[in-house]
């Protein structure tokens, strides 16, 4: 593996983590701003350095790297920009989801590269296990939204007031 992949993945790996700390918050109705920084930060990080591998035409990497950006920007909109006030707070955490969701969805994709015993069953990735994994995700992901989307709405409206450094 090349310095440039081990950091992708890495930085990839940090943005999964702290996302899931983030749904934590979420969840649970708190504003976990450092973690939430971090997400955001490692996330869009993730998706730019992934455009920098070689690439031959439009590929399904780009397509998911290009929507994560688009809904990377929305989120971090609501949360800095909006200050999660109104419809904002919903936006929020739908496409803070939605940009962990990318991330978990590609991670299984590699997972079911790399990892033999995945790869043995489902070498082109359009066999069922595959396909059950990658729904099980899809639902999993589909159920946490809902349910963060709930439980976030109750928070207070105030806005988030960031110091300046």
């Amino acid at each position: 593996m090349s310095t440039f992949t081990i950091i992708h993945v890495l930085i990839s790996l940090l943005g999964i983590v702290s996302g899931f700390v983030v749904l934590y918050g979420l969840l649970t109705a708190r504003r976990l701003h450092g973690w939430t920084a971090l997400f955001l930060a490692t996330t869009v990080a993730t998706s730019v350095t992934g455009f920098f591998f070689p690439f031959h035409g439009f590929t399904p990497a780009i397509a998911v790297g290009t929507l994560s950006l688009l809904v990377l920007a929305i989120c971090i909109f609501a949360r800095y920009g909006r200050h999660l006030v109104g419809h904002w707070r919903w936006i929020y955490v739908v496409s803070a989801l939605l940009a962990l969701y990318f991330n978990v969805f590609v991670l299984v994709v590699q997972l079911f590269r790399r990892v033999p015993a995945l790869k043995a069953v489902a070498p082109t990735q359009s066999e069922p296990p595959f396909k059950i994994t990658q729904l099980a995700v899809l639902l999993i992901f589909t159920a946490l939204t809902i349910a963060a989307t709930r439980r976030f709405r109750n928070f207070s409206a105030a806005p988030i007031l960031v110091p300046a450094y």
